[in-house]
């Protein structure tokens, strides 16, 4: 019996670009598509088998270019289409597969439809939600919902009605109910697959359709959003209608050879809402995102794990696995700080940490053991751009450099996600660290001033940094782990996560002790140096029989 061969997105590892921060080709200060391909070597030597590119469509950046003007362009400060196009190439070249940032959920506020939309031209504002208000004047918002990032879900417009927008008021919400709204994005995808994009990362898969009529939220512990939406219950969000939608994509996408595959982006209330996004004739994969809310806990990553995997494997979907985005609190400074004994709330845990300083010494030791089981585990995984050279959350961001929505919508109480979100350091001088061609740009945020040690160059002749531990793991992946076939948890002491797939095994230790590793089997790879017979605390292993210690 021939073996089935998995396909490349059920085993592979996607590096996220977020654009904007990654490498800038002329000089502005901003990242582009000029600066990612110049980088394109290093993001092959680095192993992966694709990447992920944040939106680089045109857009007035209401919200970091998640507010699209225009679909099928590129953002005239990224480049052209014609440098989009290199791109695909260039990187299909070095055996990288492309995946694009599609945002559905709403449009720019300079949209050409929601520009009609405004002049009230006929039948424009049915692709949108636009509503009377309520109240004897029509001067309240048509329902109580909130924006995620803090205010009312609804703009008035001059006319006196009202328009739905579940993020900023420049990103207002589609009416997937209309059949020109799913005809376009279809259109929309074909448009990016016959250029040779290999899939789409969809953003807020969960919350295209809404309940009809808008009602309102009955619990009022749900009106109030988060960047994290799981809200059961909320009719904004993982409505039933929004699978509809998808298999229509998933249509689309069947039609291309080699295949074009779709990944989640979905904050449901359980693994079994999400398993229902990745049915065989929806979507590929989606996002585990209580891996990425998970603590320092062994106890916890057990639980999360056999979960995720479990509710994947009912519709026969891989699990993916993430511990960063361009979204959170990057991993290193998410251990920096004392763990709780349960899932890391939306809110990060930003009020209990108030005033603990963070030991990022510490958050780097667990983010690089957590690498280590993240590769391990069977599955996709993404990496985004910074967490291999162990990036901090930069907390202490002036005000006047803010540019998240989040901060402004939130009365300057919610500091956003901007320090998650700064460029790159390339070079071990001084800021811009090489981000940027002239080393007097001013990056559009600013970077610490003590990143030139975390740089790429200063960590590449550095064999003991999280660069080359990164290297490494991804090298020795498709060996030890790629098709090693299920988990089988090991029995050992309580602040130890151990797992064995096909005769490697992976322990970690989120204890504060030392603990005895199996003398029947060699070191392949350890996140931090030196390990020989005692796993320390807050590290990672491989472990294989007949392998040479690392």
């Amino acid at each position: 019996m021939v073996p089935v061969v998995p396909s490349w997105w059920q085993t592979a590892v996607v590096y996220q670009v977020y654009i904007r921060s990654f490498a800038d080709g002329n000089g502005d200060g901003i990242g582009d598509v000029h600066g990612l391909r110049m980088r394109l070597p290093y993001v092959a030597q680095l192993g992966v088998d694709a990447i992920w590119i944040n939106p680089w469509y045109p857009s007035p950046m209401a919200d970091a270019g998640y507010d699209v003007a225009d679909y099928r362009d590129i953002e005239p400060s990224y480049g052209t289409l014609d440098e989009a196009q290199a791109l695909i190439s260039e990187a299909h070249a070095l055996g990288i597969r492309v995946l694009l940032d599609i945002v559905p959920n709403h449009t720019s506020d300079e949209h050409a439809w929601f520009r009609a939309a405004l002049r009230d031209e006929p039948g424009a504002r049915q692709r949108y939600h636009f509503r009377p208000g309520a109240g004897d004047d029509g001067g309240l918002p048509p329902n109580n919902w909130q924006s995620v990032f803090g205010g009312p879900a609804w703009t008035q417009v001059a006319d006196g009605d009202w328009y739905l927008h579940l993020f900023a008021p420049g990103q207002p919400d589609l009416n997937w109910e209309h059949d020109e709204v799913r005809r376009e994005f279809e259109d929309i995808l074909a448009f990016w697959f016959d250029r040779g994009v290999d899939g789409f990362r969809i953003d807020v898969a969960h919350g295209l359709v809404k309940e009809a009529d808008l009602p309102d939220a009955v619990d009022t512990a749900d009106v109030a959003q988060t960047l994290v939406q799981p809200n059961e219950g909320h009719p904004a969000w993982d409505q039933d209608g929004v699978h509809e939608v998808y298999r229509g994509w998933r249509s689309v996408a069947d039609r291309y050879s080699p295949e074009r595959i779709f990944i989640a982006e979905a904050w449901v209330p359980s693994n079994e809402r999400l398993a229902r996004y990745l049915r065989p004739d929806e979507l590929h994969t989606a996002f585990q995102f209580d891996f990425l809310r998970t603590p320092w806990r062994a106890e916890l990553l057990r639980s999360v794990v056999d979960d995720a995997i479990g509710a994947a494997a009912t519709v026969g979907a891989p699990p993916t696995w993430v511990l960063s985005n361009h979204d959170v609190p990057r991993t290193v400074t998410r251990f920096s700080r004392s763990q709780p004994m349960h899932l890391i709330e939306t809110d990060w845990e930003r009020a209990r940490w108030a005033g603990e300083d963070p030991d990022h010494e510490l958050g780097r030791r667990r983010a690089r053991a957590a690498a280590l089981v993240q590769l391990a585990l069977p599955g996709t995984a993404y990496v985004y751009q910074g967490e291999e050279l162990a990036l901090e959350e930069v907390e202490n961001l002036p005000d006047e450099a803010r540019q998240d929505p989040a901060w402004v919508q939130s009365g300057f109480t919610d500091v956003g996600r901007d320090g998650c979100r700064i460029p790159l350091p390339w070079s071990d001088t001084s800021a811009p660290y090489g981000f940027a061609p002239d080393d007097s740009a001013a990056t559009w945020l600013p970077q610490p001033e003590d990143w030139a040690e975390h740089s790429v160059e200063a960590q590449d002749r550095d064999p003991n940094s999280t660069l080359n531990l990164y290297r490494d793991a991804l090298r020795l992946r498709p060996e030890l782990w790629r098709d090693a076939g299920d988990v089988t948890w090991l029995e050992v002491a309580a602040d130890v996560a151990a797992f064995e797939r096909g005769g490697a095994q992976c322990w970690v230790n989120t204890g504060e002790t030392g603990v005895l590793l199996p003398g029947s089997l060699s070191v392949v790879l350890s996140s931090a140096p030196g390990v020989d017979g005692t796993l320390p605390p807050d590290t990672a292993v491989w472990l294989a029989s007949g392998q040479s210690p690392k």
